[in-house]
């Protein structure tokens, strides 16, 4: 490891707020902590443009891992964002017009000069649900449609189906139906606000009961060897830790590494350093690149650091 000391900034939610049990943004400060790197806290209302450049109010910040007392925030100063030998980008979903604004002034911070993790330009293009429709052979069938119709029809087809939006996260608004459903309609017209707005309908795989929905973890492209199953209760069909499901650790399958092999190599070209892939019945569902989480619940079930080796990605784009 080298002695270079990198100076890293995340921003994210309020730090305040979070669980640190499970916080994989606190696992990664942890991580640069250990490495003697020095950190910086910022939220997206310390983030501004001047003139073209990159600025934000940067508050020093020292982390614990402690679930009573994780961290220690000096006060602000405002700096140049490309000074930053890195930033991670760790502000939750959902994807709105201000996560889209902040893209633009970090993409201004990597211009002059900083590492930011996710790369901005890949936040914005890759859409964490309609990014799998460039690997159709890794994804069940799947239909993104403002229309009612199509979904009806898909629906029929298909006799069951998962319908969410584009926008939302942690099994937000995520609706299973049958065929005939005499909620089929209203669900249509909520997701799509009478076909003003896209969503998406994909066909339910019933492995998600029994498997669960599985979080395959890429540093830099490369698979973490463990995935992590969220397991729905059996009153909820969302395999999401936030609404529920049981997070459960196991070794990577074939298959598993298979759709690593063929989405990995174009998010390391395209700068996405850290990325989730979810995993239901050797199918990808969604593409996470703004906030993936897992890696606390992976490290205490396998006693691996992932943070600790997306830090080590980041070491070696800086040279460190």
């Amino acid at each position: 490891m080298s002695d270079k000391r990198l100076n890293v900034a995340v921003v994210m939610d309020p730090i305040e707020d979070i669980k640190p049990a499970k916080d994989t943004t606190l696992a990664m400060m942890l991580a640069a902590q250990r490495r003697g790197w020095t950190l910086s806290y910022l939220e997206l209302r310390h983030l501004w443009l001047r003139d073209g450049a990159a600025w934000g109010r940067a508050h020093p910040v020292e982390v614990r891992d402690d679930l009573d007392d994780w961290f220690t925030r000096g006060e602000p100063a405002a700096r140049p964002l490309g000074e930053f030998d890195a930033i991670l980008m760790r502000k939750d979903p959902p994807f709105d017009t201000e996560y889209i604004y902040s893209t633009y002034i970090l993409e201004r911070a990597e211009a002059a000069g900083a590492l930011v993790v996710n790369r901005p330009q890949g936040l914005r293009d890759m859409n964490e649900k309609v990014y799998t429709a460039w690997f159709p052979e890794c994804c069940a069938p799947t239909l993104i449609t403002r229309d009612m119709a199509d979904m009806h029809a898909f629906l029929r087809e298909h006799g069951r189906a998962v319908c969410k939006p584009l926008y939302g996260m942690g099994g937000r608004s995520i609706f299973v139906l049958d065929a005939g459903d005499k909620n089929a309609s209203v669900v249509f017209e909520t997701l799509t606000e009478y076909g003003t707005r896209y969503a998406i309908v994909q066909r339910y795989i019933p492995d998600i009961v029994t498997t669960g929905d599985s979080r395959v973890i890429l540093v830099d492209g490369e698979p973490v060897p463990y995935a992590l199953a969220r397991i729905p209760s059996a009153a909820d069909n969302r395999g999401n830790l936030a609404a529920g499901a049981k997070g459960v650790g196991r070794p990577l399958n074939d298959r598993d590494r298979w759709l690593a092999d063929r989405i990995g190599p174009a998010l390391r070209e395209r700068g996405m350093l850290f990325v989730g892939l979810d995993v239901i019945g050797g199918f990808v569902t969604e593409i996470n690149v703004t906030s993936p989480t897992g890696v606390r619940e992976l490290g205490k079930q396998f006693g691996i650091d992932i943070a600790d080796q997306l830090m080590g990605a980041i070491a070696r784009r800086r040279g460190a």
